[in-house]
């Protein structure tokens, strides 16, 4: 009994020196990574300040390796993987955080958010959709719903596009109106592609009742007219084009003074040209013109001599608007038909559109300027500029 009594007192006392030991050899242990993780960090940080991406990455391979439960790491990891275009490992890296089970929340939603980013870079768009719709509900919702929304444009999904894009106006109170009626639209296109008249005008209806100043539903809409033959409801969707968007309308102006000819209404057709004119004075409306002014018949041939209203509106536009279409259309008209200062309107209307070619670039990284250098201002290369002004390529 004593013998036993006696271990006892020994054995104690040698039980709490050896588990002291032990434990400062853990704590040394511990410390000694502690201090291998964040010098392996700071250095890859310092690496990737300097643009040393491979040795970045190399120096973050190692602190997770030291580390492996640091989330922080993972994440510079994998952005440092998709932004060298390695989405696979970049993949692999985020996916990694998601299956760890004692991830926060916070930190399980960003990598959730990285990995579609990742998918969405890689062109994956199945995969990023996928991933993108497990963040709604999430702090990143706004910004998931928004992605999806992109998808659904790169997809031709029309349908989804404008439940997505109804979900984000009734949301935040942003106005989608506008986008939606796009959506709407392009399916009036697809529906007419199909052969679906009918569908297509449900669909321009529709648009219309969204947005009722967009300029593409009363555009496309009096095309669908024009083409079923409807002259004088093509005419009112014009008009109010031209009355709510003159530049836009300036795309059919054409197509709306050939209608109006068909009709015998040449007179408020030149009102609403004129007008718009004023409003967006474009090449286009005034083209236009000429085709009320031409001698009756079915259609205005493309190049027919316009009459002298025609050359007087060309003369005026190339005076208030010099540009090198100006130009284009005033060298087509005969030399005796110019005023006299026609000419140096011209001259300077072609200086005006030249000047901007005027430059050289340099060929190594694309520097322009106005006089030639022998030493690139920006890439400090030398003889890299071409003797030769962008114009004279």
């Amino acid at each position: 009994m004593d013998f036993e009594l006696q271990w006892l007192l020994i054995g104690l006392p040698m039980a709490f020196v050896l588990g002291w030991v032990a434990s400062r050899l853990d704590q040394r242990q511990w410390r000694r990574d502690r201090r291998d993780a964040p010098r392996a960090y700071f250095e890859g940080l310092n690496l990737l300040l300097n643009e040393q991406q491979d040795k970045a990455i190399d120096a973050f391979i190692e602190a997770v390796q030291h580390d492996p439960d640091t989330t922080e790491l993972h994440f510079a990891l994998g952005n440092l993987f998709r932004r060298r275009g390695e989405f696979e490992r970049s993949v692999r890296v985020h996916q990694h955080l998601l299956s760890r089970a004692d991830l926060r929340p916070a930190d399980h939603d960003r990598a959730q958010h990285a990995l579609a980013q990742d998918f969405a870079k890689a062109g994956l768009f199945d995969r990023a959709e996928v991933a993108w719709r497990a963040l709604l509900g999430s702090a990143y919702d706004n910004e998931a719903r928004l992605a999806l929304l992109s998808l659904f444009e790169r997809s031709r999904d029309w349908a989804q596009a404008i439940t997505t894009a109804t979900e984000l106006e009734q949301r935040d109170g942003s106005s989608f109106a506008t986008r939606i009626a796009h959506y709407h639209c392009e399916q009036a296109m697809d529906a007419l592609a199909a052969g679906d008249p009918a569908g297509a005008r449900r669909c321009i209806d529709e648009a219309i009742r969204i947005a009722p100043e967009a300029p593409r539903p009363p555009l496309l809409a009096g095309q669908f007219a024009r083409d079923a033959g409807d002259d004088d409801a093509a005419l009112a969707h014009w008009a109010n084009l031209a009355a709510s968007d003159p530049a836009r309308f300036a795309l059919v102006a054409a197509d709306y003074a050939d209608a109006a000819r068909r009709l015998g209404r040449g007179d408020t057709a030149r009102d609403v040209l004129d007008r718009a004119y004023a409003q967006a004075p474009l090449l286009d409306t005034l083209r236009a013109r000429d085709h009320l002014d031409a001698s009756p018949g079915p259609e205005v041939p493309d190049g027919a001599i316009p009459t002298e209203e025609g050359v007087a509106r060309r003369l005026h536009h190339l005076a208030a608007q010099p540009s090198l279409g100006a130009a284009a259309e005033v060298l087509a008209i005969d030399t005796t038909r110019w005023h006299a200062d026609t000419r140096p309107l011209l001259h300077a209307a072609v200086q005006r559109a030249a000047a901007p070619l005027q430059r050289y670039r340099c060929a190594a990284c694309g520097f322009m300027a106005h006089h030639y250098f022998w030493q690139c201002p920006g890439c400090q290369g030398w003889d890299t500029f071409p003797p030769r002004p962008l114009e004279q390529h």
